[in-house]
């Protein structure tokens, strides 16, 4: 019976493991999801696999996962010309538009809206605050797209880089 239930619970660590990965590709928490199957695992194994300093490590990457995909956005906006005070209408449309996208397409709606957010909220800061009317407020707003979509794809490079670090300290 303990080699079914080992097993069972091995592929359940897979599953989380490829599910948090595929959160990540959306935009999501995958990084603390793969962080948690390892430490379930830990535990599970009575403590026989893997480590604290695994997990310690594994919290870290996936800290700094979560901060490149938060500044991702803020960087490619202001790569393409917005205002030092863009951050935080980039970073709020965000968050906003993840959220408004997600009940439209529940799955797809989060990374969409999510990048038509961070377009908004540059193109909204250049031209409210900084009273900006050229062509270029779309280009700044592409920018922000564009960075969110690089900070999603450096978060999944991290939770890649997770999963070869819980691999090595099995």
């Amino acid at each position: 019976m303990s080699v079914v239930l080992s097993i069972v619970g091995w592929v359940l660590f897979s599953f989380a493991v490829l599910a948090g990965l595929f959160l990540d590709l959306l935009g999501l928490f995958g990084n603390w999801v793969i962080l948690a199957a390892v430490g379930a695992a830990w535990v599970a194994t009575g403590f026989e696999h893997f480590s604290l300093g695994a997990l310690i490590v594994l919290a870290v990457l996936a800290t700094v996962g979560e901060v490149l995909e938060f500044v991702g956005a803020d960087i490619g906006a202001k790569r393409f010309g917005a205002g030092k005070g863009s951050t935080w209408t980039v970073l709020a449309g965000c968050v906003l538009g993840g959220i408004a996208g997600t009940p439209l397409f529940p799955i797809m709606g989060t990374l969409l809206g999510a990048c038509v957010g961070a377009f908004i909220g540059a193109v909204a800061y250049e031209f409210v605050v900084m009273e900006r009317r050229s062509g270029g407020i779309a280009w700044t707003g592409f920018g922000a797209a564009l960075g969110k979509i690089a900070g999603m794809l450096a978060k999944l490079a991290i939770g890649c880089v997770m999963v070869g670090v819980a691999a090595i300290s099995y």
